[in-house]
């Protein structure tokens, strides 16, 4: 097959193969030669001007993932009629509660094995997600009220670093018991602060997804012996 003349197709084409074989075989047993005898006859160079690593297509096919869902938790931020904490709780339910993050976690990767893609967690943690979808809520629950803190910036960061880094299985390969374990005291520091939005469906929750994330590790892990 000839290269497409259209980039766009072809990232899609691209994407789209990843994707399939990402859920299939996992991320540590998907090679760029993989891909790339799927794409149908598109070369390796026809990947390589498009992405750099089979990291940054791991990167570009969770981002067209999350891309509907993070407009749908853009939407709550700027919601009215609600308090700033009442957007927090509802944030939160919704993005662990949103069914993306199922694929999400069947795709994933140890990111022990990729200070790439941690390093990039860390960074759209602290630098894209904080400012642009919590410290607004809290900024707002100040406002109105609702959350009491002299400093909604660094709250905004410390509540996505302990959500997003510590309580995250693909860093610290936590059990399901574990996760629970981690759930529960993020629950009670969240209490402390005086943000009691986190209920036993979101703790279930978590470890259902700490679950999905082991499952697919043994299971690609016995697949490649």
């Amino acid at each position: 097959m000839a290269r497409n003349k259209h980039p766009e197709e072809t990232i899609n084409l691209i994407l789209d193969v990843s994707l399939r074989l990402l859920l299939e075989k996992g991320y540590e047993y998907t090679s760029i030669q993989d891909i790339i005898d799927n794409l149908g006859g598109l070369s390796k160079g026809a990947i390589y001007h498009h992405f750099k690593s089979k990291e940054d297509i791991l990167a570009a096919v969770i981002e067209r993932m999350t891309e509907r869902s993070n407009r749908m938790l853009a939407e709550i931020r700027d919601s009215s009629g609600l308090t700033g904490r009442e957007r927090l709780e509802k944030i939160f339910k919704k993005s662990i509660l949103r069914s993306v993050q199922d694929d999400i976690f069947t795709v994933a990767p140890n990111l022990k094995k990729s200070p790439k893609l941690l390093h990039s967690i860390f960074l759209d943690t602290v630098e894209e997600a904080a400012p642009a979808y919590i410290q607004p809520i809290i900024e707002q629950g100040v406002a109105d009220g609702s959350i009491q803190t002299d400093y909604p910036e660094e709250l905004a960061e410390l509540i996505l670093l302990v959500a997003n880094v510590w309580m995250n299985p693909m860093i610290f390969d936590d059990s399901a018991e574990k996760s629970r374990r981690k759930a529960m005291v993020f629950c009670q520091m969240m209490q402390g602060l005086g943000l009691d939005i986190v209920d036993d469906e979101l703790a279930d929750r978590i470890v259902e997804l700490a679950a999905v994330y082991q499952k697919n590790r043994n299971r690609n892990g016995a697949a490649a012996k």
